[in-house]
């Protein structure tokens, strides 16, 4: 019989900022479901969760993998009959963000980033929208980067100057197309549509020398996957701060 709990599903949710916004939905009471490759690894994290009282599960998904798409879909539609929240987490930088290569950026870089962080995001939603138009209350949160924001990359004295990773960022600022796009489709629905600039985070992504520790990356993902009625759509934010397209 379908959960009266409400669920998420979290891509990429294996280790890092997805595992702890599993980990933050979850002990606000969702039913969270963990999309990862390699389950025998996250296993450890979910069984943790459940001694701690998280409802928490794991299922195969893999953005180089469409097929697993529908297999997360009929997971989701038998367990639970809706899907109240997806955060699109998952995500792969292949540059150097301190080195701007933009010139010499070659087209696997390039190809395998927008996979990943756009194409596989795009393909996974209209798959699960079904489902998420379901829910008394849908959010999709997509998970961008600062780096994403053309507006700062073109401002004077920016703070973002120094990383021109050029595959990721543009893969970012697509998604942040995708987000605004979506979201004025779904106007006047119950779903809403965000992204989210997490921070910089030390992950493997983020690196050793990133200002913010894991446990502190989830606050502006559970924010924009917990909105009420009255909050927004089709915005970027980091916490409680809007950020420039």
């Amino acid at each position: 019989m379908p959960s009266s709990k409400q669920v998420a599903f979290i891509t990429g949710a294996n280790r890092g900022i997805g595992l702890q916004t599993a980990l933050e939905l979850g002990r606000g009471g969702f039913a969270v479901v963990l999309g990862v490759r390699d389950r025998a690894s996250a296993e450890p994290a979910v069984a943790q969760m459940r001694t701690d009282g998280v409802q928490a599960e794991l299922v195969t998904y893999d953005a180089k993998r469409p097929e697993t798409d529908a297999a997360v879909k009929a997971h989701l539609e038998v367990t639970y009959g809706r899907l109240d929240v997806l955060v699109n987490n998952a995500g792969v930088l292949h540059e150097d963000l301190a080195a701007n290569d933009t010139s010499q950026v070659s087209q696997d870089v390039l190809r395998d980033t927008f996979e990943i962080n756009l194409f596989a995001v795009v393909r996974l939603t209209q798959v699960l929208l079904p489902l998420i138009k379901k829910a008394r209350a849908g959010r999709i949160v997509n998970m961008s980067s600062i780096l994403g924001s053309l507006g700062l990359h073109a401002a004077e004295r920016s703070p973002i100057s120094g990383s021109k990773a050029f595959a990721y960022n543009a893969s970012k600022a697509a998604l942040n197309a995708f987000t605004v796009h979506l979201a004025a489709e779904l106007r006047g629905t119950a779903v809403k549509v965000n992204s989210a600039h997490p921070g910089w985070v030390k992950t493997a992504l983020g690196g050793p020398n990133a200002l913010m520790e894991v446990a502190d990356s989830a606050k502006t993902t559970v924010r924009l996957a917990t909105l009420g009625t009255d909050g927004p759509t089709g915005g970027f934010f980091h916490d409680l701060d809007r950020l420039p397209w």
